[in-house]
């Protein structure tokens, strides 16, 4: 399950790449890009959180097949 989080995680940064270089380009759609960033690096968090989650209930000795991902509002929520 890990390695598929991380899979996730390197998908959403290619395309965030992908998203960021085409902005340099064009800054015609300026506005749906900056949307699609956004959305982007909401669910990059959820996957480090859902990362993080697994990591302190498998130190916990507890499952870590019982992390759930959380609301982007949660996560987004958290104090860095």
């Amino acid at each position: 399950m890990d390695e598929e989080i991380h899979r996730r995680i390197e998908d959403l940064i290619r395309q965030e790449q992908q998203l960021r270089e085409i902005g340099a380009e064009d800054t015609d759609q300026a506005g749906a890009r900056a949307a699609d960033l956004a959305r982007l690096e909401e669910q990059l968090d959820q996957c480090w959180d859902l990362l993080r989650q697994r990591r302190a209930k498998r130190k916990a000795g507890d499952d870590p097949d019982e992390a759930r991902p959380r609301p982007v509002e949660e996560v987004e929520g958290y104090r860095q």
